[in-house]
This record gives C-alpha cells, structure tokens and sequence, in this order.
C-alpha cells in the first residue's frame, strides 16, 4: 500500500513487491524443508507456464548471441533484460505461491476478503464527493492501474452474486465497492478505456455464468445493436471519438506496427526481453507530419511485446496457459456451486478474461520494463496471485455439508 522504490543504477526502479514475492516463496520452501513434507501441487497450467519462463531465458541468451551489431547497447542492459524475465517469473511465482501454500478455504477466504477490504474501503473512499486524489497520497501507483479495478470488481461481484451465504452487511459493503468501481472507470477515469472496458467485460462475464438462461438474450441484444450501427459508434464516442483516436489511437498503430517491424528479425523466438526498444530506436519515427528523431518506442500491446520478446512460441505457450486456466475454471464451475468457492471461482473467471481484454490496451499482465514496469508490476501480480488460488481450489476436498 505504501510507496516504496529500490533503485539499481539502470532506468528500471524496483518496489517492495519485487522483494516479497521471491521472499515468501523462499519462506515456503524453508517451510516445506523444516515440516519434511516437500510437496508442489500438480497442474495442468504449470507446463506451458514454466516452458514460457524457459522461453524466455531461451530468447534472451539467442537475442544476446545474434545481436547486430549496429545496434547500440549499453553496458547494465543485460541487466534491464534480466529485469523484464524477472516480472515474468515474479508473475509466474505468484501464480505459484498461492497454488502451494494455499491449503484450505479458510485462508483463501481470509487473503479474498483482505483485498476486498483494503482495495474496497480505498475505492469507496476515492468515489465520495469531495475527497480527489486524497488516497493516492497514502497508496501505491498499484491503484491507478487497470488490473487491480478488474481484480476488485471480479471478486467483489462474484461474491455478491454467487455466494449466498453473505451477510447482509457484507453484501452492502460489496455493493459499495462496485459502485465505486463502476464511478471510478466511467466517470473519473472515462478517458481510459482500459478502466471501463476490462471492468465491462469482466461483469458481462459474470452475468453470462450467473444466469445462463439469458444468455441467448444478451447475445440476442448486441447482435442487434451492431447490426442497427448503435454499439459500435456508442462505445467509439464515449472513448473520446475522433479527438481520441488522433491524440492516441493512431499513434499506438504507428508504435506497434515498428516493433513488429523489427520483430520480423527473428519472429520465432523473438529479440529477447526488453530488445525492441534498442532495435525501435535505429530510424526516426514519423507520425502526422513530426518526425522523432531518436524514438523511444513502447508498443501498447501485451500481446505485440510477447511477440517481440519472446516469439511466436512464447507467445503460443501463453495462450497455452490461458487455455489451461480456462479449462480449470470451467472444471471447477460445476464442481463449486454455492458459498464463497462459487463466487471465488466465477469470479476469478470474469477477471481471467477481463485481463486478457486488457492485454490489447497495453502491457497490463505482463508489463514492459520499459513503460508500465516495476510500478504497475504491483497491480499485475495480484491478478496472478489469485489466479493461483483456482490451483488452491482444485486441490482441495470438496466440503460434504452444503456450506462452501
């Protein structure tokens, strides 16, 4: 919550979190040691996850070894590439850290609501007339960043609408909160479709698994919409229209159609970790009559920098783990139907998809070291740290009563 940085004598500052995510994996494994029951838990998603990681070792050792030579590189470099690998497997070991230490529902309930109650508490109080920007004088840059809004509104109405065992003190509590999401991405932050498209996404989701005997209505309800030239114009507007598009939209095609330029060098494992930028940077940038000299290129596009840094394979093993969690989301969806596991589990399906949106408007999941970072790396990781917790979930003895 509080803002932290570590700097390492490169362009690239570190936070608190970048530390405590290998320390409690350590603290786990020292754990396991001492109770002599060293267990990981087996998951589908673990392969094609760590043969990313390797992935992307791989793209940095070949990326090091073909380097052209005109390109210019600084000598801490390898130590900025090193960093970009370094959110990746922080990412991953968040995802894992929970898979592992993650035992019961009680602690998976307890870490929720934890969240629910810092993040929730922050957004109602930035929601109400009059307070501003007050909490961003106690908070980290992590509550201005899309995916922790994607995350909170996730959990929040997955409880809200799946778990029937709430108080009702809870539920106006959790009411609460998602107003104050909806306040925040439509009204506060509407120029940031991020916000409001991913939070958009992330409650049709939950309304798609919540009531499926309406789906064909909502289905139904856009298709007629685009056809009749409403939805789309709608959504084209209240983003900011043609103002909005020559400011930014056009200008993010430029920027991502050079890195997938220089990408073409080695499409199949890609440049390496953080690469592009140097390569990006060779030829001037021209874009509506302005010609940036020495362009410092970030392409806004999660999927564009998996590409770029680790290839057409890295890119083909994270959708692979996207699949796999799918597929486990879906697995647990029949098997939890009630109670906090139920709303657990939708939840985090609606944030899953959510964050896959968000990969399109920029470097949200797995930030680029160079735009987004180690500073929004706070946001990130906790989408993978719940993520980890449908792991949890799998492994769990399904409770006998009714109570979930």
């Amino acid at each position: 919550v509080v803002p932290f940085t570590i700097g390492t004598g490169t362009e690239v500052s570190l936070n608190a979190v970048t530390l405590l995510v290998p320390a409690m994996l350590v603290l786990g494994a020292l754990d396991m040691v001492r109770r002599r029951q060293i267990r990981l838990v087996s998951t589908r998603a673990s392969l094609p996850l760590a043969l990313f990681l390797l992935a992307g070792l791989f793209s940095l050792v070949f990326g090091v070894i073909t380097w052209d030579p005109i390109v210019p590189r600084s000598n801490n470099f390898l130590l900025v590439q090193l960093a970009q690998w370094g959110i990746f497997a922080l990412s991953a070991g968040a995802f894992w850290l929970t898979a592992n230490l993650i035992g019961d529902q009680t602690w998976l309930r307890r870490l929720t609501w934890t969240f629910l109650l810092i993040a929730g508490s922050v957004a109602i109080l930035g929601a109400l007339p009059g307070i501003g920007n007050f909490p961003s004088r106690f908070t980290t840059i992590a509550f201005i960043r899309a995916p922790l809004w994607v995350l909170l509104f996730g959990l929040a109405g997955g409880q809200l609408l799946f778990n029937r065992n709430l108080t009702n003190g809870a539920r106006l509590f959790l009411l609460a909160v998602l107003a104050a999401v909806l306040v925040y991405a439509f009204v506060q932050q509407q120029e940031a479709a991020s916000n409001w498209v991913g939070i958009a996404v992330t409650f049709a989701l939950l309304i798609w698994l919540r009531f499926p005997r309406f789906r064909w209505m909502l289905v139904v309800a856009i298709v007629m919409l685009a056809a009749l030239g409403v939805l789309f114009p709608a959504v084209y507007n209240f983003a900011g229209g043609d103002a909005e598009w020559h400011e930014s939209g056009g200008s993010r095609l430029v920027l991502t159609q050079r890195v997938i330029d220089v990408t073409m060098r080695n499409p199949i494992t890609g440049l390496g970790p953080a690469a592009y930028r140097r390569y990006a940077a060779m030829t001037p940038l021209r874009y509506q009559g302005a010609n940036w000299i020495l362009p410092e290129v970030n392409s806004h596009n999660n999927y564009v920098d998996l590409f770029s840094q680790v290839g057409i394979v890295g890119l083909v093993l994270f959708f692979w783990f996207a699949a796999e969690i799918a597929l486990l989301g879906r697995r647990l969806h029949a098997r939890y139907t009630r109670g906090f596991a139920s709303g657990y589990v939708n939840g985090m399906l609606a944030v899953g998809v959510g964050a896959l949106v968000l990969m399109v408007f920029a470097d949200w999941l797995l930030p680029f070291v160079y735009n987004i970072g180690f500073p929004g790396f706070q946001a990130s990781v906790l989408v993978w740290l719940f993520l980890g917790g449908l792991v949890a979930l799998e492994h769990m003895p399904q409770p006998i009563s009714s109570e979930q």
